[in-house]
């Protein structure tokens, strides 16, 4: 399928929602109108053009009005563009629509979902139309779960390199996070367990590490759901509550590859807390106290300053094991705080390498689909570093 003719190369969907906002504003800083051609979309024309504005974007940047409740301005959309961004999340009550559109386009799309059950059913439910058409599907694209997805696939790809062979057991671990949950976050955590109580034989969905391998179950993987102290690494670990969707990714991701990482790979993910007695209270406080699903979450559309989002970072550190004993540290960092500034780039840029992707058509991850070609955009634009310790 022909797309080189589309008018636009990336549209931004939900560009008037907060995290939207920040992708086309990336965009505009970035890459202007010497870049990708692109033009932003949402509910309201009166909005997009505020956006517009609001931003500082050529002023002859394309505005689209489409609404995930109008099936025919969705598949007006998709055809006029080769990749779509959207942003406009829970998915599992407004990303169906698109999804499908895109599917049956053939045009490429990215987002940041971090719904697995959700995920799940789409993958059964377009994967092979997707395959047929040439959509490349890319779920996860901002925080979850890309720094984790690319952080394993670089630290597999160095394993090889030095040891001769991937390593069969990799720990993910938070060493440092400034930056809040986003209101999207929080409203898709309400969703999914609103789906949950709704239709309960989604829950074993939900608590499988390879929930998004279907037709594949792997050996037991690490609960990582309660404070532990890891003597390798001389500290205490607490539960991260984003590990549910990152891990199932992970091992999508290897599965996509035909299993390069062996059918036998562990893996899962803690926050360090440090060690002795203070760590150990920082992982039992952590441990007591969620992230997201608090009274004072922020709503979608809300999110943190650009004070905030300029001081906020993440360091993550990947761990693979060898079998005799054999130790690689892995390290990915990023400036800006996650959930926002740094996510905001994360899906743009994930756009921008779906356009040189040669990758066949389907459901996946960007690990998957891009690979390094997106660690080296990441590194180059987005300020973010992938780098063996």
């Amino acid at each position: 399928m022909d797309k080189s003719a589309r008018p636009y190369d990336i549209v931004v969907y939900g560009a008037t929602g907060f995290t939207g906002r920040l992708v086309a504003e990336y965009l505009a800083r970035h890459y202007g109108q010497e870049g990708p051609r692109w033009a932003m979309a949402g509910r309201s024309l009166a909005k997009l053009a505020e956006v517009r504005s609001l931003i500082d974007a050529p002023k002859n940047t394309p505005l689209i009005v489409a609404d995930a409740d109008d099936p025919a301005s969705l598949a007006a959309m998709v055809n006029q563009t080769r990749v779509v961004v959207t942003t406009v999340g829970p998915y599992q009550l407004y990303g169906e629509p698109l999804l499908a559109a895109c599917v049956a386009a053939g045009t490429d799309y990215a987002d940041l979902c971090g719904e697995p059950v959700w995920m799940r059913q789409m993958i059964d439910k377009h994967g092979d139309e997707a395959k047929r058409t040439g959509a490349r599907i890319c779920f996860s694209s901002g925080f979850d779960s890309i720094p984790f997805d690319l952080g394993v696939l670089m630290l597999q790809k160095e394993a090889v390199v030095r040891f001769g062979r991937p390593a069969p057991r990799v720990k993910g671990r938070v060493r440092g996070m400034k930056g809040g949950a986003s209101g999207g976050t929080a409203a898709s955590l309400k969703a999914t367990l609103a789906a949950l109580g709704r239709d309960p034989s989604l829950i074993p969905l939900m608590q499988s590490a390879f929930c998004l391998t279907p037709g594949f179950e792997g050996p037991a993987q690490p609960a990582g759901d309660a404070v532990q102290h890891d003597d390798s690494l001389g500290s205490w670990e607490a539960p991260f509550i984003m590990a549910a969707i990152n891990t199932k990714n992970v091992h999508r991701t290897n599965a996509l590859l035909g299993h390069l990482w062996g059918t036998d790979f562990v893996y899962d993910e803690m926050v360090l807390t440090g060690p002795g007695d203070q760590g150990k209270a920082i992982a039992d406080h952590m441990a007591r106290t969620p992230m997201i699903g608090r009274p004072d979450d922020p709503q979608p559309g809300e999110g943190p300053s650009k004070e905030e989002r300029e001081t906020g970072f993440y360091d993550v550190l990947f761990v693979g094991e060898m079998p005799d004993g054999q130790v690689l540290r892995y390290g990915v960092k990023g400036r800006y705080d996650p959930g926002y500034g740094s996510t905001s780039r994360m899906i743009a840029e994930t756009g921008i390498a779906l356009l040189s992707s040669k990758a066949t058509g389907g459901i996946g991850t960007p690990g998957a689909i891009l690979g390094e070609a997106l660690v080296l955009r990441l590194r180059a634009h987005a300020e973010i570093s992938f780098a063996a310790e």
